[in-house]
């Protein structure tokens, strides 16, 4: 497969910079059924994924590298009541789910992976994932066609930190304008890779099917947007 096969706006680029987490896989996709983190503690979702994802910047930068620890704080940030006991097993259960989704990874994930490796792009990693989250990659069957992967608990950044960009670009030995970043736009990646010069595509297809209400907010700061990441292929691949 060669460029003129890829999405438009992949042609020209030299590297593809993914998200990791509900952009290539979920627990949500991977584990349907299963308890959330939230209840088995008893605590509201919403709260605590907002949490999770605007108040936790010490997992994410490997400040607490100690799974027990990490839900230990974010639990009792939300209810100081919360038994140890209960932490322990939503810490067990949720090691265990986040182990599983890369594992699982969809298949139409690792394929685009594989596909735009054959086609000669540099592939890149760039997640906000802590210990937990990150602990099952050496497992995931996409990890090896991954040229360059940066999690913010091993560098100390997250996004959209402009170091956690800058440090992908080194590893990557590659200019912003010849990467893209592929992502759901959580965590304002999208201002932050456009602030390091790097253009963007967000994928809705798992943030639509978990969260739609906020893709209004999020595909303005995106040069495109695809509803699942296998549509950066041509549709005969």
């Amino acid at each position: 497969m060669g460029n003129s096969g890829l999405h438009p706006l992949l042609q020209s680029k030299k590297a593809v910079i993914f998200d990791l987490y509900h952009t290539l896989t979920a627990t949500e996709v991977t584990s349907p059924h299963g308890l959330s983190t939230a209840a088995i503690l008893g605590i509201d979702r919403k709260l605590w994924n907002e949490h999770l994802t605007e108040r936790s910047r010490e997992r994410l930068t490997g400040k607490i590298t100690d799974p027990f620890t990490i839900i230990k704080h974010a639990a009792h940030a939300i209810n100081p009541d919360i038994p140890e006991e209960l932490i322990l097993q939503a810490t067990k259960h949720r090691m265990m789910r986040f182990e599983e989704s890369l594992e699982k990874m969809p298949e139409s994930s690792i394929q685009t992976i594989r596909l735009l490796k054959k086609a000669g792009k540099k592939i890149a990693l760039l997640s906000n994932a802590d210990i937990i989250e990150t602990k099952g990659w050496v497992n995931c069957p996409a990890a090896v066609f991954f040229d360059v992967v940066v999690f913010s608990c091993e560098v100390g950044y997250m996004k959209p930190d402009s170091e956690i960009y800058n440090i992908c670009l080194e590893q990557l030995k590659e200019k912003p304008e010849d990467c893209i970043f592929v992502g759901d736009g959580g965590s304002n990646e999208f201002i932050g890779a456009k602030a390091s010069g790097i253009s963007t595509i967000m994928v809705t297809g798992i943030v639509n099917r978990i969260w739609p209400e906020k893709l209004p907010a999020i595909e303005k700061y995106a040069d495109f947007v695809v509803s699942e990441v296998s549509a950066l292929l041509p549709s005969n691949e």
